[in-house]
């Protein structure tokens, strides 16, 4: 049996630039002159490779936000999403992407990414980032 340093990866490893946000298609949230609501979607089947072994990641990502203007189209979500499971990243990354694409598109109230990984090597993780929209203007 070969030492584990000497197995090649015999497929491509997506850069993370080939993630296109612009694939993320906001709609208007009719109701926002009446009231706010909260959003919460659940991904169980996200899948990425890991940039140090190829080998894939899988987990599920969950996106709960509060609108101001704009929601996303659940369709244009899922093709984005599907965008990473050729692509090379860390879930720290990965969260904070997710995250970051989505607040440039929808400039929600509130937003929070979170990744919850299934077990490698006997370790799992969970990534949370979050975003704020009156803290982060404070911070500029």
């Amino acid at each position: 049996m070969k030492p584990m340093h000497e197995y090649e990866i015999n497929y491509g490893i997506k850069a993370t630039e080939t993630i296109k946000r612009d694939l993320l298609d906001p709609i208007d949230y009719a109701y926002k002159s009446k009231r706010s609501i909260d959003i919460s979607i659940r991904q169980p089947e996200y899948t990425s490779v890991c940039p140090m072994t190829g080998l894939p990641d899988m987990g599920c990502i969950t996106i709960n936000y509060r609108p101001d203007q704009k929601i996303v189209e659940l369709k244009s979500l899922k093709f984005y999403l599907l965008q990473y499971r050729n692509v090379g990243i860390f879930y720290e990354y990965a969260v904070n992407k997710i995250l970051d694409d989505l607040v440039d598109i929808l400039q929600p109230e509130k937003m929070e990414v979170i990744g919850e990984f299934t077990a490698r090597g006997g370790i799992s993780s969970k990534v949370s980032a979050f975003y704020e929209k009156h803290q982060h203007h404070q911070a500029r």
